[in-house]
């Protein structure tokens, strides 16, 4: 991969560069978490921003999700844009009140006549940190109706997909993977060039970051990666993988997905979250919905097997899908044809 045109920028760096180009341009904008400020976030995706706008906008609050998540639905509805950042995704339940009833309900409540500019921002995904803080819940979020909900995989998105949550609206829930924060972009496959002024990214619109003939790899967050080295290993192998990154769940994409499977015929849904109920079953049924059950000839899913993820790395690698597992999970597809 070329490097001349990448900045030596992790995900968390450039996090923290779309939230203060947006801080720049609207002064609404306030941070609010625990060790945001002083810190610059248990992942260094704040850092700097305190420093720059003061302790004003960039907060740090005591260990009470439910009272500063219930301070950023009071923000919004008094015409601020905060930003709300969960340490883990994990650390949901204990706030999911004002997520669900809250900042989700608000607008459709009143009629659509008041809006619910807010960002919560929490970090998904395993990085051996054991079953209380490795759980990815997109799933669980997109479950429930009024979010958004944006998951990038890669640097470029990371920044864009930010910039756009912070211009939404609408309540937006934006997760990271923990794996990524510390990742250089000079590591990634795809979205590693970064530019250093504003851009979006679209909320809602896939990517096809590989195109292919003979299989369509749908996927999102840390697993694009996984997928893409996995494609590469099975082209050597004579099958022609696609990878479609979704970007997120809320509004999720099936015309990008549908337009590959026309051409492909066989889908395989790879997703670090739970394999039930959650979201490689809803890509499979949306799919068969739209294009017909004879359009299908072959579906796989490949996920977390529904147990809390094990601390211990070769376990967790054991459960989760990761380049070779994909590679595997193709082939029994591509034996079964």
């Amino acid at each position: 991969m070329a490097t001349a045109n990448i900045r030596n920028l992790n995900c968390s760096q450039v996090i923290a560069e779309a939230i203060g180009l947006e801080m720049e341009r609207d002064p609404r904008i306030l941070v609010l978490g625990e060790d945001v400020g002083r810190i610059g976030g248990v992942f260094g995706a704040t850092r700097g921003l305190q420093e720059r706008f003061g302790d004003k906008r960039v907060r740090d609050m005591p260990i009470s999700e439910m009272a500063f998540t219930g301070m950023g639905v009071g923000l919004a509805l008094a015409g601020y844009r905060p930003i709300i950042e969960i340490m883990f995704a994990d650390f949901v339940g204990v706030c999911l009140e004002q997520v669900y009833n809250a900042m989700a309900k608000i607008p459709y409540m009143s009629g659509g006549t008041v809006r619910m500019p807010m960002v919560v921002k929490t970090a998904g995904g395993c990085i051996g940190s054991a079953a209380q803080h490795s759980q990815c819940l997109w799933g669980l979020f997109a479950h429930l109706p009024g979010m958004k909900v944006v998951v990038p995989g890669n640097p470029y998105d990371y920044k864009g997909l930010m910039a756009s949550a912070l211009t939404s609206d609408d309540p937006v829930v934006y997760i990271e993977h923990q794996s990524q924060m510390g990742k250089k972009a000079t590591t990634f496959r795809a979205g590693a060039v970064v530019p250093a002024e504003r851009y979006t990214v679209p909320i809602g619109q896939a990517a096809v970051v590989r195109s292919g003939r003979d299989l369509t790899i749908v996927t999102l967050s840390a697993c694009v990666e996984h997928a893409l080295e996995a494609a590469e290993t099975l082209a050597g192998e004579g099958i022609d993988a696609e990878v479609i990154d979704l970007r997120g769940l809320v509004p999720l994409d099936m015309a990008t997905v549908c337009a590959s499977l026309a051409r492909t015929s066989r889908l395989l849904v790879v997703d670090e979250d739970y394999v039930s109920f959650g979201l490689s079953g809803e890509i499979v049924a949306r799919a068969v919905e739209e294009l017909g059950p004879t359009a299908l000839r072959q579906v796989a899913r490949h996920a977390n097997p529904d147990v809390p993820v094990p601390a211990a790395a070769a376990l967790e690698q054991a459960v989760l899908p990761g380049p070779a597992s994909i590679a595997a999970a193709a082939r029994r597809m591509a034996a079964r044809s």
